[in-house]
């Protein structure tokens, strides 16, 4: 097999802001199906065969998109040297199956399994929400892993952004046993999960082309929970697969083909061009899109507290990042 590393020319702005609204509306559909499907099937086998689907679909969207040649998502030309200084690689090394497995795991494994089982528990919104923190959650790690500085501005804007955090949760009550107060920490849980596989991924972006980072990350993934998956669909039973409507189905369909391969495709790709706290930022207006999708075809009731944490919550976000760019600026 061959790996290579290619950095190429930059999109263009138009180009970047298209495929940025075009993973935020692939996403936002995402907490509908999930809610679609959690409606048929147990939250455990839900989330893990939401994440097996994804790592099977991976397979013939690899080989197809190789076949094509899109150059842009599997460039093997003109790699020249990566991030690291380092030039293309040939042959499949054990520092990139180490690779692929940490990132499946963050990135495929924690999130995407986490996302699902959180939607069980809480609603769109305030998964959504929580989801939208991202920057926070990236800005948090990055500062960990000291690839950035805390400055009493981001540390003002993370306070807000975990207050609005606290109004949501005490919406019905702040209780150790509240299925909202639960859900929304398993969806903290995805997100930082997520948040980790931005931040490490960005280390390596220059390194793969973005085709082989998405597939091989969910082939990963898939493995890791492919024995959950195994037993779930053990306990579901011959009698209750047939049972379960084409719209249970045709959601796991929708996570893994759009949600998973083709958003993680488009999302890495872009990595390579823009900063990992930029990219993040787009999630400014997912919750604002599944919120309004959730309330259309759910029937989901909003609320003057969802309204007031919500805000606080996307407010922290953009406090810290306005502080981000005008430091950049300067």
């Amino acid at each position: 097999m061959l790996v290579e590393s290619s950095k190429g020319r930059a999109p263009s702005r138009f180009v970047i802001a298209l495929l940025i609204g075009l993973i935020v509306v692939i996403w936002a559909i995402n907490f509908i199906t999930a809610k679609i499907g959690l409606r048929s099937f147990p939250p455990l086998t839900m989330a893990s065969f939401r994440v097996c689907a994804a790592g099977l679909v991976m397979i013939p969207f690899y080989l197809g998109v190789r076949r094509l040649r899109l150059a842009a998502f599997a460039s093997q030309e003109g790699a020249g040297a990566s991030a690291g200084g380092r030039g293309p690689r040939r042959g499949f090394t054990w520092r990139d199956a180490w690779t692929f497995l940490y990132l499946g795991f963050f990135g495929v494994s924690v999130n995407q399994f986490f996302f699902t089982l959180a939607l069980h528990y809480t609603s769109v919104s305030h998964s959504a929400i929580i989801v939208g923190m991202g920057p926070i959650y990236v800005l948090i790690l990055a500062v960990m892993l000291r690839l950035e500085r805390a400055t009493w501005h981001k540390a003002v804007g993370m306070v807000i952004s975990f207050a609005g955090i606290a109004v949501l949760a005490s919406e019905h009550g702040i209780s150790a046993h509240s299925p909202s107060l639960l859900g929304d920490a398993i969806a903290m849980t995805g997100s930082v999960g997520f948040a980790t596989y931005v931040v490490l991924g960005k280390r390596v972006a220059g390194e793969y082309d973005a085709l082989t980072m998405t597939a091989y990350n969910h082939f990963a993934g898939a493995l890791i929970l492919l024995p959950l998956g195994i037993r779930q669909a053990w306990l579901l039973g011959a009698g209750n697969w047939r049972a379960v409507p084409w719209e249970a189905w045709a959601a796991i369909l929708y996570m893994g083909v759009f949600g998973s391969a083709v958003a993680y495709l488009l999302y890495y790709w872009l990595l390579r061009y823009l900063e990992a706290s930029q990219l993040s930022a787009f999630t400014y207006l997912l919750p604002v899109l599944a919120t309004i999708l959730g309330i259309l075809t759910l029937g989901e009731k909003g609320s003057w507290m969802q309204l007031l944490g919500g805000g606080l919550a996307l407010g922290g976000v953009y406090w810290t990042e306005s502080g981000r760019a005008s430091k950049q600026a300067g």
